[in-house]
């Protein structure tokens, strides 16, 4: 309960600029800062960031999306990933910019404010849910009330209300290796179990972050800047752990599974999506240089389990972001 108390209160301080393009006063507005929550969403913000910087916008209809270094941020990954994942050398302010005019339907998918942010956590859900325990009808059968509770409980970052209204949805959290405690109360078993209730053998939703670089180094600071989402690999994964086997993270990380492109997840229903897979998994001969996860980068021999019951976020999804060095391609 302490580490995930430490997950929920985790928050990134931002400095926020307005795009020059979309100043129309001077002098141009100052900066905004604000501590935004690690497990919450860019577009969330905007009931903050409008008015700040409402007396400066042009005329026209307001589409919030945000870049840093020009980068288009993904708004259906949370915050915090995106900060592990862009951030080698953590930048604190993390500068970003923020745009209400030409969205770049290119680069991301439309979003219509914090209702798309919503069904997309939901979605996250439903796909986290046909992972653990082969469907989703728990999380597709809320009652509109609980669903608006758990949402609400996430966006405020409450994690009472979370964890009584997510218990009704029964996906639960593996037996910890680490501790070989387990709490029937708060920690019911998936997958398969004995008579005695423990878990034997269960599925763990993975969402890895694959930056791969050919060029070694040795300081963060030193690490290639990602200038675009095409040099990341994004990956849905599940991962099964073998109570009697045990698993630590290093294994984890490269145990070839399924791969559910998350783009597709947001258009397409979660069970179609998760049916058309290929095998994906970190090759053996690639060099992992760096992993953080909720901002910490663990030792590789930590228990997996003790990592998933501890670092997952809301959506009963464990977000990894990994740097790989992987072998120059010989061009003979």
């Amino acid at each position: 309960m302490e580490a995930q108390k430490y997950v929920w209160d985790g928050a990134i301080p931002l400095q926020i600029h307005l795009h020059e393009s979309q100043v129309t006063t001077l002098p141009p507005p100052p900066p905004a800062l604000i501590l935004a929550p690690r497990i919450g969403y860019l577009p969330l913000l905007a009931s903050l960031l409008k008015p700040y910087f409402s007396s400066t916008l042009p005329p026209g209809v307001d589409t919030i999306w945000f870049d840093y270094n020009g980068l288009p941020l993904k708004w259906y990954i949370p915050t915090g990933v995106l900060f592990d994942l862009l951030c080698a050398e953590p930048e604190r302010p993390w500068n970003l910019t923020v745009h209400f005019r030409g969205y770049p339907g290119t680069v991301l998918i439309p979003c219509e404010g914090e209702d798309s942010v919503k069904w997309s956590y939901i979605n996250s859900l439903k796909e986290a849910a046909y992972i653990m325990n082969g469907n989703c009808k728990n999380v597709m059968n809320m009652s509109q009330s609980d669903q608006l509770e758990l949402w609400h409980s996430v966006m405020n970052g409450n994690l009472e209300t979370y964890q009584r209204v997510s218990s009704k949805l029964k996906l639960a959290t593996v037996e910890d290796e680490h501790t070989s405690l387990c709490s029937s109360k708060s920690q019911q078993g998936f997958g398969e179990t004995d008579l005695a209730g423990q878990v034997k053998t269960g599925r763990v939703p993975v969402r890895l972050y694959v930056w791969s670089v050919s060029e070694d180094f040795d300081d963060l600071e030193d690490m290639p800047k990602v200038d675009s989402w095409e040099k990341i690999s994004y990956i849905n994964r599940p991962v099964e752990i073998h109570k009697e086997a045990g698993v630590d993270f290093e294994d984890a990380l490269r145990i070839p599974s399924e791969d559910v492109s998350s783009d597709k997840v947001v258009e397409d229903h979660v069970q179609n999506a998760y049916e058309h897979r290929e095998a994906c998994s970190i090759s053996s001969s690639a060099e992992i240089k760096l992993i953080r996860i909720q901002g910490i980068e663990p030792k590789l021999e930590i228990p997996f389990s003790w990592v998933v019951n501890n670092l997952m976020n809301p959506d009963y999804f464990l977000h990894i972001c990994v740097c790989v060095k992987v072998p120059q391609q010989n061009s003979t």
